[in-house]
């Protein structure tokens, strides 16, 4: 049985522990928590972008802390699951490494390159596990793309174009903060960013063109520049003002054999086009979104079992992401390419 801890709880530390409830060798044992409603168990106002509302849970059972240094010497924990916001991510996630704990926590995995270096590192020297919550890959539609790519069923893969796009988040009064979420290009785009990196490798650079809300890019487009030049790789992300807007995400992936596309704003599934002219849609079950989060950390629980690594939720992986993410943040800002 592997024993979690969840610190942070609030949208994402909710649907983690909804997620925990659906798996099998895996119970959540403390939570920590600096709003006492919530440690109570009251978790009515909490709100997110998809997903069940907060209501009220039975939290009876479970082991509960107001400070983490306390759930940190609980025994009973074998992996901490941080949910708390980016900025705190490294100093949280170092304490649980050294505590002797196994640390998985949500993306991004720091706001600074530097941060993630030392997260990495720390990992290593403990010769604990470090998993970072990049749950894209464990999307149905997603994971479908993966599968179609890695295993050339389709030929060579020429590249493709992601889009990720919500409305003003207004229940979040620090998302346009560099040095507490980090705004949409590392809190929102960072998802396609990791994807882009797990299919195509690291660009050589990035070019990206956007408008900026302060210091953050609000809204961008980003060209992903490799040495292959048949590869081409575009993303569209960030925010727009209307609050009409679901949030919405898509793809069109180009193969030698075959284009895939899936957009949830036009209601579109995963669709293939494949080169003698059919239009196949494959059976893809349909998922209640927290059935997603509970795949993905049902890797987290094989992984800490076998001590086998993840390649979805790889902490250098994360890190390779959040790069890629302050390349296009910069190539914005200086309104040309930059080096990766």
């Amino acid at each position: 049985m592997v024993r979690v801890g969840i610190v942070g709880i609030g949208f994402m530390g909710m649907i983690h522990y909804l997620a925990y409830q659906k798996l099998k060798g895996v119970k959540v044992v403390a939570i920590c928590e600096k709003i006492p409603e919530r440690l109570a168990g009251d978790w009515r106002s909490i709100k997110g972008n998809f997903g069940p509302k907060g209501r009220k849970m039975d939290l009876s059972g479970i082991a509960k802390y107001s400070e983490i240094e306390e759930l940190l010497k609980d025994p009973n924990v074998d992996v901490v699951d941080i949910c708390l916001p980016p900025a705190l991510h490294p100093q949280a996630t170092v304490a649980a490494l050294e505590a002797g704990k196994h640390v998985f926590c949500e993306k991004p995995i720091a706001l600074t390159t530097a941060d993630a270096d030392r997260m990495v590192k720390t990992a290593q020297k403990k010769g604990k596990m470090l998993l970072i919550g990049h749950v894209l890959p464990f999307f149905a539609a997603y994971r479908f793309a993966y599968d179609a790519v890695t295993s050339g069923r389709y030929g060579a893969c020429l590249g493709g174009q992601f889009t990720r796009i919500i409305s003003d988040p207004l229940w979040l009064p620090d998302f346009y903060n560099p040095n507490v979420c980090g705004g949409p290009a590392i809190d929102l785009h960072i998802h396609d960013a990791h994807f882009i990196r797990l299919l195509f490798g690291m660009p050589k650079s990035v070019h990206s063109v956007g408008r900026m809300r302060g210091e953050v890019p609000e809204f961008f487009n980003t060209q992903f520049l490799y040495d292959d030049p048949r590869l081409v790789v575009t993303a569209t992300s960030g925010v727009i003002m209307q609050q009409g807007r679901p949030f919405t995400n898509g793809y069109e992936i180009h193969l030698e054999k075959a284009t895939l596309v899936f957009d949830s704003w036009m209601n579109m599934p995963v669709t293939i086009l494949t080169e003698d002219g059919k239009v196949k849609r494959p059976k893809i079950p349909t998922t209640d979104p927290v059935d997603d989060f509970a795949a993905e950390l049902a890797e987290v629980v094989r992984t800490i079992k076998t001590g086998e690594p993840s390649k979805f939720l790889d902490g250098q992986l994360a890190r390779d992401a959040l790069v890629l993410a302050h390349r296009q943040v910069e190539s914005v800002k200086k309104r040309r390419a930059v080096k990766v």
